[in-house]
């Protein structure tokens, strides 16, 4: 499961910025998780727990935002959402499309004492 490795380097990140900015607990990590990106946002939420504890965020409230699908359609010259990679656009069933979100795994927000 590498919902465990991303969990540990997050948990790490936040802990390493505790350090250089000084805060000493964590009430909320607000995370963003790309539908296309393989990651189990449920694995990742029961990971947190378990990785989080003896550490300044142990206790936070973690929040999870899903980032929809999206593709630059080279055809219709604009941006689409699309279901997985691979998919053709929706608008014009082409297959010429850029992925241009969704695929993302980004740590957002912060609420810190």
């Amino acid at each position: 499961m590498h919902e465990m490795s991303l969990t540990e380097s997050l948990v790490e990140m936040i802990a390493s910025e505790g350090e250089k900015q000084g805060f000493s607990r964590v009430r909320t990590v607000r995370v963003a998780i790309g539908a296309l990106g393989h990651v189990d946002p449920e694995a990742i939420r029961f990971c947190f727990g378990a990785v989080a504890r003896g550490t300044l965020v142990e206790g936070a409230e973690l929040a999870i935002d899903i980032v929809p699908a999206a593709a630059w359609c080279f055809d219709c010259a604009k941006t689409v959402r699309i279901a997985e990679r691979g998919a053709a656009c929706p608008t014009c069933g082409r297959h010429i499309l850029q992925v241009t979100g969704g695929d993302e795994l980004r740590l957002e927000e912060l609420e810190v004492d």
